[in-house]
């Protein structure tokens, strides 16, 4: 019974990484997500920002803080990401 490893491993999850800008509730942050785009057509470049509400169980983020985030399972209504990892510290 050979299994192959296709079966096994699971799909890559999507990672973001952004700023706490909010962590006022319980076990969850809100983050900052910024990104820039050419426009198709103009060429002009486009800055635009997201926030995604995230898992954090152990509360271990702080407004400023810079963290990794992973897509999951929807945890409630507005929470689909979990905290990875805080990538540093507010200085």
């Amino acid at each position: 019974m050979a299994e192959t490893t296709e079966q096994n491993t699971r799909k890559l999850r999507r990672l973001r990484r952004g700023v706490v800008v909010s962590d006022v509730r319980e076990k969850t942050i809100t983050i900052e997500n910024e990104w820039s785009r050419a426009h198709p057509k103009y060429g002009k470049i486009i800055r635009r920002r997201s926030r995604l509400h995230v898992h954090d169980p152990n509360n271990e983020a702080k407004v400023g803080d810079l963290v990794e985030v992973m897509a999951c399972r929807p945890v409630s209504k507005q929470k689909s990401w979990r905290l990875v990892r805080v990538i540093s510290r507010k200085a």
